[in-house]
């Protein structure tokens, strides 16, 4: 009767342990609420590719324009995801968020979160470029990758803008990081604005990939970060450009690299291995 007993106890702790493994590790949240970009579309989207590694219980956060009461618990996540672009958050919930960072906290900036809060000096450290919003060569230089370095480029200029919705190539800068080791030395992105002239502190910045910027498209002529990390106290920030409807989400290089860089910013590695198709530098490869 003892060992029938030990052996039920036995198996009960196998399926414990076996349903304890099947849960994400990692809780995300994601911070909307108001944008000038389709927040109610993209969020979803965010949240679906969080979810399909595995690793992510992601949580939402929206606030309206009303943002007194606004006040997400940042320290019970191991990431949050920035969709975020309009009114000032309460000064206690922003210095909770720059403390959450410092203290080890991950980010990603996800498009249109680069545009927010031109004022706060805190976030535009964390976030390291940003556009719009009056930003200018007061908020910090340009980052270029010309003639295969990064440059900070200090000219005068306006902070933020973009050519025509185009197919970009983008290019690997550093292919030993954890988040792009392994991708395509190039790949095509579908349709999508490329951000250009984003400027900001860019304190502790790291390119991981580069796109041009082509006059043609009323560019800048530049190649241009579209893939960034940032180091802020003990926290890890990776930010994209990408991204700047559901359209332009849909491709399986933007979905990689999101997955693999809010995994980075939450732990400060990468397990997720590589899709055997993803774009090449010749076509695009959509989700769905």
């Amino acid at each position: 009767m003892r060992m029938r007993q030990f052996c039920a106890i036995c198996a009960a702790m196998m399926l414990l342990t076996t349903a304890c493994a099947s849960q994400p590790d990692l809780k995300a949240l994601i911070v909307d609420g108001e944008n000038n970009h389709n927040w109610k579309g993209t969020t979803p989207v965010l949240k679906q590719y969080l979810e399909q590694t595995g690793l992510f219980d992601v949580d939402v956060a929206s606030t309206g324009k009303d943002t007194s009461d606004f006040a997400p618990k940042f320290a019970d996540y191991s990431v949050v995801v920035l969709n975020y672009n309009g009114s000032d958050w309460p000064k206690e919930t922003q210095q909770k968020f720059v403390e959450y960072v410092r203290g080890g906290g991950g980010v990603v900036v996800f498009h249109a979160a680069n545009n927010s809060f031109p004022k706060w000096q805190e976030y535009n450290t964390i976030t390291g470029l940003g556009g719009w919003g009056g930003r200018n060569e007061k908020d910090g230089p340009y980052i270029r990758y010309r003639g295969g370095k990064i440059v900070r480029d200090a000219s005068p200029g306006r902070g933020g803008s973009h050519g025509r919705q185009h197919e970009y190539i983008v290019e690997t800068i550093d292919t030993k990081h954890p988040i792009t080791k392994g991708l395509p030395a190039k790949w095509r992105h579908v349709s999508d604005e490329l951000y250009d002239r984003l400027r900001g502190p860019a304190e502790n910045l790291h390119v991981l990939a580069a796109a041009y910027s082509d006059k043609s498209t009323n560019g800048t002529g530049e190649n241009e970060p579209v893939l960034f990390t940032i180091n802020y106290g003990k926290g890890r920030v990776f930010h994209t450009v990408m991204g700047d409807n559901v359209q332009q989400m849909n491709c399986v290089g933007f979905a990689v690299t999101l997955q693999r860089g809010a995994e980075w910013a939450a732990t400060g590695h990468v397990t997720q291995k590589i899709p055997e198709k993803m774009p090449t530098s010749e076509t695009t490869r959509r989700v769905k």
